[in-house]
């Protein structure tokens, strides 16, 4: 299983803290999975996916396996 952890404000829009599904997971998969609101919230440059404790630069390249975990990381804000 690959665990998904949604992080601030995508949490909200998910209903959920996280989600287990069957790996492997690729980038089309995930946007899938994690229903149209997320998905499209995913889709801008300045929200960042880690895979395996790692920021992926290029988030469409994701290839998660059972056993990984994906943080959804919504930009910082704050001052």
């Amino acid at each position: 299983m690959v665990r998904i952890l949604f992080l601030g404000p995508l949490r909200d829009l998910a209903g959920v803290q996280e989600r287990e599904v069957t790996g492997p997971l690729s980038w089309n998969t995930l946007l899938e999975v994690v229903g149209p609101e997320v998905a499209e919230q995913l889709r801008l440059d300045r929200v960042n996916v880690a895979c395996a404790g790692r920021v992926l630069a290029d988030k469409t390249a994701l290839r998660a396996n059972d056993g990984d975990e994906i943080a959804l990381l919504p930009p910082v804000s704050g001052g």
